[in-house]
C-alpha cells in the first residue's frame, strides 16, 4: 500500500484523467503527453543541459526535475514523464556505462559470455537501496511538489532492452549478439535477465514510492524477436520487473463511505512489437502503448478490445504541414475509440528537430475534440 501522502493517496492525481484512462476509463477530453516530451526539442533544456553530460543531468536532482517540469509548463500535456535515462540503474550498479552524443549508451566491457554474466550479477540487485536511488527519490519529491494535481509517470527500460545494450557493448540494428547468448547459453541468459529484471523493477518502483502516479516500462528492442523467443526467453523476465510493482495499491473513496482499491497502472511499450501485443500485455501490464506501425483498431483487435491503449501519432508527421498532420491525428483517435480507453501519444519519441509550438498546437487540439 502507498504511503497516504502519495498524490495517489492523498487523491491529488487519482482522479486525473490520464490515470482514470490508464484503468480503462473513457474521458470525455482524451489525455495526451509525447514520449521523450522533456529534451532536446525544447531550447531550455539545450541551454539548461549546456556543459553537463547527460547522466550526470539524470542523478541531480534539481536538474532532472527542472527538465521534467518544461514540457508540462510549455504545452499543457496531461502528465510530466521522469526525466531520467533507461540504464541509470546499470550506473548505480556499478556497471560502466555512459551516453555518448549522437550515439547512445556505451558500455566500457560488453557482457558476452557466461563468465561476463557471473562478474556483472555478483552485485546485488537488493544492494540498490534507498541511498542508492537517493538523487531519484529526490527529483521525484521536487517535481511532485510543483506538479500538483498533475501526474508524474514513472519509467524503466525491460529486462532485455538493457540485456542487448548491455551484451552488445552499445546500440545494434540486430541485436545479433544478445539473441545469439540467449540460445547459445540459456543459463547465463536467464541469469543475465533475472539480474537486469531486479535492477530495472528497482528503480521503478523507487520512483512510484517517491511520488510517481504511474509506471511505464520500455522494450524499445523487443521489435528484434519473434513472438516464440519473446514469450519463452524475455516474458518472464518482464514478468518478474513488474512485479517489484505490481503489488503497489491505494485507496480511493468511492460511494456510500466505502473505498476502492486500485493499483499503480502499468504501460507497457515497445517498437516494432505488433506481433508481441498479446505477450507483452499478459506480462502484467495494465495497458499498451502502439508504435507507429500498425492502427489502434488493430492493436485493439489483437488485444482482445479490452485493454486501454497509449499511441500512436507517427512522429515523421509533427513536420508535416499541419492541415495533414490534423488529419492524421483525427484519424488516430478515431481508431482509438475502440480500445475501452485512449491515451495520445506518439508512436515513438519526439525527434530533437521538431519544432515546439505544433506540439503545443497538437495538445490543444486533441483537448479540444
Amino acid at each position: 500500500m502507498l504511503d497516504p501522502s502519495h498524490p495517489l493517496s492523498a487523491g491529488r492525481t487519482a482522479s486525473a484523467r490520464l490515470v482514470r484512462a490508464y484503468q480503462g476509463v473513457r474521458q470525455e477530453v482524451a489525455p495526451v503527453w509525447f514520449m521523450r516530451q522533456a529534451g532536446r526539442s525544447l531550447p531550455e533544456y539545450r541551454e539548461l543541459r549546456v556543459g553537463t553530460r547527460m547522466l550526470d543531468a539524470c542523478l541531480d536532482p534539481a536538474l532532472a526535475s527542472e527538465i521534467t517540469l518544461q514540457p508540462v509548463r510549455r504545452h499543457g500535456v496531461d502528465a510530466g514523464i521522469f526525466f531520467s535515462d533507461i540504464v541509470i540503474p546499470l550506473r548505480l550498479a556499478g556497471v560502466d556505462v555512459d551516453i555518448v552524443p549522437g550515439k547512445g549508451p556505451v558500455l566500457g566491457s560488453p557482457v558476452r559470455t557466461a563468465d561476463d554474466v557471473a562478474r556483472l550479477t555478483e552485485t546485488d540487485p537488493a544492494s540498490l537501496d534507498a541511498s542508492a536511488f537517493a538523487p531519484i527519490v529526490e527529483a521525484v519529491a521536487l517535481t511532485i511538489a510543483e506538479l500538483g494535481e498533475t501526474p508524474l509517470i514513472g519509467f524503466a527500460g525491460a529486462p532485455f532492452t538493457l540485456a542487448a545494450y548491455l551484451v552488445e557493448g552499445g546500440p545494434s540494428k540486430d541485436h545479433i549478439r544478445a539473441r545469439t547468448l540467449m540460445h547459445a547459453d540459456p543459463a547465463a541468459w536467464a541469469k543475465l535477465m533475472a539480474w537486469t529484471a531486479d535492477v530495472t523493477g528497482a528503480f521503478l518502483r523507487a520512483q512510484i514510492l517517491a511520488g510517481a502516479s504511474a509506471a511505464q516500462l520500455f522494450d524499445s528492442w523487443a521489435g528484434a524477436l519473434s513472438l516464440g523467443d519473446y514469450t519463452e526467453h524475455v516474458a518472464p523476465a518482464s514478468t518478474r520487473a513488474l512485479s517489484h510493482v505490481r503489488d503497489l495499491t491505494y485507496d480511493v473513496p468511492v460511494d456510500d463511505g466505502m473505498s476502492e482499491t486500485r493499483n499503480v497502472p502499468i504501460v507497457h511499450f515497445g517498437v516494432g512489437t505488433g506481433e508481441l501485443l498479446k505477450a507483452m500485455h499478459e506480462v502484467g501490464a495494465d495497458v499498451v502503448g502502439i508504435d507507429y506501425r500498425i492502427p489502434l483498431d488493430e492493436a485493439s483487435r489483437r488485444l482482445g478490445h479490452v485493454v486501454p491503449l497509449q499511441g500512436n501519432i507517427d512522429p515523421a508527421m509533427l513536420d508535416a504541414p499541419w492541415p495533414v498532420l490534423e488529419a492524421h491525428v483525427a484519424d488516430v483517435l478515431a481508431r482509438g475509440a475502440d480500445a475501452p480507453a485512449h491515451v495520445v501519444n506518439l508512436g515513438h519519441g519526439v525527434p530533437p528537430e521538431t519544432d515546439p509550438a505544433v506540439l503545443t498546437r497538437l495538445v490543444e487540439f486533441i483537448h479540444s475534440r
